[in-house]
């Protein structure tokens, strides 16, 4: 394993922790496709809200376009009411981190079936979310061998050519 691959198995392995219900990580967007995508979701909510074609409908998004920080769901405008959709999948709390460096925007959401999220563990999935954006800046730091391997770790990765 490369060391960049380490650290990204190592960062999502904890975010499997803090986010227990899953999270979607979309990194350095250009236009609305992410270069590198990791889901972790139900695969019914995910279905689901490709079905419907809810991305360009979610407040998770449009946020994260508009802002650099995080944002707890329930503190989201959601006139089309896909925050509902997501709870009525089991994703009752949840919070948005956004970031752009380098002209480079990242936007991320994790789930909580349980309680909102608090004040520290947002501040601990920001500093992930820089580290994983940090990791996967160079498209060339990650050979298609490493994106093979994480997609056996059961990830799913987005990937250019993959």
């Amino acid at each position: 394993m490369s060391a960049t691959q380490v650290e990204i198995s190592e960062v999502l392995g904890g975010l499997n922790e803090l986010a227990p219900t899953g999270y979607a990580l979309g990194f350095h967007i250009a236009y609305t496709t992410p270069r590198f995508m990791f889901q972790t979701y139900a695969k019914a909510w995910l279905d689901y809200y490709s079905q419907n074609g809810l991305l360009m409908n979610d407040p998770m998004v449009a946020w994260g376009f508009e802002h650099v920080g995080a944002r707890r769901w329930s503190d989201l405008d959601d006139p089309a009411g896909v925050m509902k959709l997501a709870a009525d999948h089991g994703m009752h709390f949840g919070v948005v981190i956004a970031t752009d460096q380098g002209d480079s925007r990242s936007i991320c959401g994790f789930a909580n079936a349980a309680r909102e999220f608090t004040d520290d563990e947002i501040n601990k999935l920001s500093a992930d979310v820089l580290k994983l954006h940090d990791s996967t800046a160079e498209q060339a730091q990650l050979s298609p061998e490493t994106v093979q391997q994480l997609k056996n770790m059961s990830i799913l990765v987005t990937h250019p050519g993959s």
